[in-house]
């Protein structure tokens, strides 16, 4: 029995250690431009309201760019110009330098306090609810993919017991409470929507034989890194809703990371090496680069 025991005992050994063992999948930082948030709603809009500097706005502006980048996932842009941006661009979002553009707003904010008096003692709750809404936007395509709303909320309550015990106003913090809460239900939709499809990159140039494609370390990029190199489909209209519509493109080459160069994400550009059909070099705009 003991012998047997040993044999099954070496045996199961053998099997783990012949597992192979798996890198973990490469991951492409996408680039994302966070455009205004703005509050809908009335509260804390006076006579000198000034919506450029909404602490309400700029609150959720910051909460979701923290989650974004805790994810690890993302490069984010912030552009508080990004209606200019998309108007200087038309039709051509690319030129925004972004994969992907959010959009927000804050839709419902309440708060409320709930008070109970005892005979010894006396209990005061605050309370706060925010609605957020946000909308995904694909610069390749111009179309939304992904649009939801959530509610968040927060209260905290503080007591007194013969007169001693918490007296404060109303807590401040609960306001970023409540938009925090609201955003991280729809956080994790952002990431899976902006991960779900490929990385997608473009060819700026041709420069001595070298292909520059946007993109660098910061992305995650590598040297020896290969992509796929893309003909762009024709463009059609959908009838039915007026929608032009990319049709999928050729796949004509591929490219190899040979340097890479840049002082910030915005800026990082990668010369590669390309083997594969001829490329229009007057018309660069024509093609495309995928990760898959």
């Amino acid at each position: 029995m003991k012998r047997i025991f040993q044999n099954v005992l070496v045996a199961a050994l053998v099997m783990l250690v012949a597992v192979p063992v798996f890198s973990q999948e490469k991951t492409i930082k996408r680039k994302v431009a966070i455009g205004r948030f703005t509050n809908e709603t009335q509260y804390g809009k006076g006579l000198f309201y000034d919506k450029e500097n909404d602490p309400m706005r700029k609150q959720a502006l910051d909460i979701l760019s923290s989650k974004l980048a805790q994810s690890g996932k993302f490069i984010l842009l912030e552009r508080e110009d990004l209606d200019v941006l998309v108007a200087e661009a038309g039709s051509n979002m690319n030129k925004i330098g972004a994969d992907y553009i959010i959009l927000g707003s804050i839709t419902q904010y309440g708060r409320k306090n709930e008070g109970h008096e005892q005979v010894f003692s006396s209990t005061k709750t605050q309370t706060v609810e925010a609605g957020v809404s946000v909308r995904l936007v694909e610069a390749a395509t111009g179309l939304i993919i992904y649009s939801d709303e959530a509610k968040g909320y927060a209260e905290t309550t503080s007591k007194q017991t013969l007169g001693i015990g918490g007296t404060a106003g109303f807590d401040a913090t609960l306001s970023d409470k409540a938009i925090s809460a609201a955003l991280s239900q729809l956080v994790e939709n952002i990431i899976n929507k902006c991960m779900d499809k490929p990385w997608r990159s473009y060819l700026l140039a041709e420069d001595a034989g070298s292909y520059i494609i946007s993109g660098g370390a910061a992305q995650g990029l590598s040297v020896g890194d290969k992509f796929n190199v893309y003909r762009k489909g024709r463009k059609v209209t959908n009838p039915q809703t007026g929608i032009e519509i990319e049709l999928p493109g050729t796949l004509v080459g591929v490219v190899t990371v040979q340097t890479m160069v840049g002082d910030t994400p915005e800026t990082e550009i990668s010369f590669c090496s390309y083997s594969g059909q001829d490329l229009d070099e007057n018309h660069l705009d024509n093609y495309y680069i995928l990760d898959e």
